[in-house]
């Protein structure tokens, strides 16, 4: 069987050495990371090196989240894909059509296909909305180039004008608003089809899945199944394969019930979530914490748990050892808004710190933080930034900053990019959770309640210590120190699992 997924890439089979099987790889993509540093957890000849000896298996994951998707559980799996096909094995992805361009997400090496199917009636019409605009863009100029190069070498002489968008003429506004309409109604869609459908309205993708699902598992010698929770579409798909009699991998990540599901959804998710737990082969989640809830809700096994943290890219070797700093002090907060993440202490403190600016890259800036920003040059709005360019900012900056979870037991993702960054992070919260005694513990930065006048003495203090060369004299910045958090060693912990599952299958 021969695919043309992308539009670009060629599929063709390969022998699978070890196991007398084909795997069916691209031809023509870009191999990643042969620049990792000399601190990097596991390098490209470790990984050959541990491919050419350990078993090779054709795994299949069936994913909502995968790029073009910039959500955080996409960029998990576009890592750890990465990571599988660098050891050897040959992955398989089942995942719905995405309206997004990909740019600045990671590229997937050969050893990688996907396999896209239609998303349902909603998403559908956003893609088919999404193509159309492209094709106008295409026949009005060239394509963006999906490389991006970043800020500059000092993230302090990046002028404002070099990250604010080109003002824009009456049909560009009007553009601009029709785009935004589209998004209202979408968004609007969902909400409505997400009170039918469980566990929302990213549910109707199953059927075509599922139907997808059942050819792909005829056609390809599959080994191994994978499903990346959420939504929990993927978990009844992974469930629908056991009678295949296939081992099984689920990610749930965080718990199926979880405090933000819907009080009518709340039953059904206990039950999907308990029949997951004692069906799948392994479970993976992403904290100790959830993995002790599901063995107090479920009684799981812990030889049937294990926990695979968010990660950071290790192969993307900018560190540069700032020295001393040239005011303004940069400030770098990478994330969401969200209700619990109160933001207005450490707005008034950056505005009442002279020598101080924060740089703000998100998706949905709230209007009281943008109203900060038309008020004073200390904030600054950089907007949506791809993955890529957001680590580059996060490597150039001098601190970073992080709001605490309301929920003290999740890491966010974007906090282990940080630990990535080599660059000292503050962290606003009580200090109580579990960020707060991961970065006390390195240590990689500082903890700081979020009162405006307490945080306006930090920074402060950070500012005069940046002045003078010695901001992070206290601190461990190195590599070593945040190994087991890089991408290509969780990915080697998973080939462990993977490996020792197939072992147990075959005794």
């Amino acid at each position: 069987m021969q695919e043309d997924l992308s539009g670009n890439a060629r599929i063709h089979r390969a022998p699978q050495g070890g196991t007398g099987k084909d795997c069916f790889v691209i031809a023509g993509t870009a191999s990643l990371g042969s620049d990792a540093g000399p601190e990097s957890a596991v390098t490209l000849s470790d990984v050959r090196r541990a491919a050419e000896s350990a078993r090779r298996f054709t795994l299949l994951l069936i994913a909502y989240e995968f790029p073009p998707s910039p959500s955080p559980q996409s960029l998990r799996w576009a890592y750890l894909a990465r990571e599988l096909a660098l050891r050897g094995h040959c992955v398989h992805i089942l995942a719905p059509e995405h309206p997004g361009a990909g740019h600045g997400l990671p590229e997937l090496p050969d050893g990688v296909v996907v396999h896209r199917t239609y998303a349902g009636p909603a998403m559908g019409l956003l893609n088919f909305l999404a193509k159309r605009e492209r094709r106008k863009a295409a026949g009005a100029a060239a394509e963006p180039p999906a490389a991006v190069t970043g800020p500059p070498a000092s993230a302090s002489a990046v002028p404002v004008t070099a990250v604010a968008a080109p003002p824009l003429n009456w049909k560009g506004r009007l553009h601009n608003a029709a785009n935004h309409c589209r998004t209202i109604a979408f968004h609007g869609f969902q909400r409505l089809t997400a009170r039918w459908f469980f566990p929302d309205g990213r549910a109707e993708w199953y059927p075509w899945a599922k139907r997808r699902l059942r050819f792909l598992l005829d056609q390809l010698d599959v080994d191994l199944v994978l499903s990346s929770h959420e939504p929990a579409t993927t978990l009844s798909l992974g469930l629908d394969t056991r009678r295949h009699g296939l081992p099984w991998i689920a990610d749930l990540g965080d718990p199926v019930l979880a405090p933000y599901t819907p009080p009518r959804w709340r039953k059904r998710a206990a039950r999907l979530e308990r029949r997951v737990c004692m069906a799948a082969d392994r479970v993976l989640v992403t904290n100790p914490a959830v993995a002790a809830l599901l063995t107090e809700r479920h009684g799981v096994a812990a030889t049937r748990l294990s926990v695979l943290t968010q990660g950071f890219d290790g192969r993307m070797d900018t560190f540069e050892d700032r020295g001393s700093v040239t005011p303004p002090l940069e400030l770098l907060y990478t994330g969401s808004f969200y209700s619990f993440r109160r933001a207005e202490p450490l707005l008034d403190a950056v505005v009442a710190t002279p020598g101080v600016r924060l740089n703000i890259a998100s998706i949905s800036v709230p209007e009281h933080v943008q109203a900060v920003s038309r008020r004073s040059p200390s904030i600054r709005l950089l907007g949506f930034l791809p993955h890529v360019e957001a680590m580059a900012w996060q490597r150039r900056c001098d601190v970073l900053v992080n709001l605490a979870n309301d929920d003290p037991c999740q890491v966010p993702g974007k906090f282990y990019e940080y630990l990535g960054a080599r660059r000292p992070i503050l962290h606003i919260g009580n200090g109580d959770d579990a960020a707060a005694k991961l970065l006390l513990g390195i240590p990689r930065g500082w903890v700081c309640p979020a009162d405006a006048v307490t945080l306006q003495t930090r920074l402060e203090i950070l500012r005069d210590d940046a002045r003078a060369g010695r901001i992070a004299t206290s601190l461990d910045l190195s590599a070593a120190a945040v190994r087991e958090y890089d991408w290509a060693a969780i990915g080697a912990r998973l080939d462990k699992i993977i490996n020792t599952l197939m072992l147990e299958r075959e005794a």
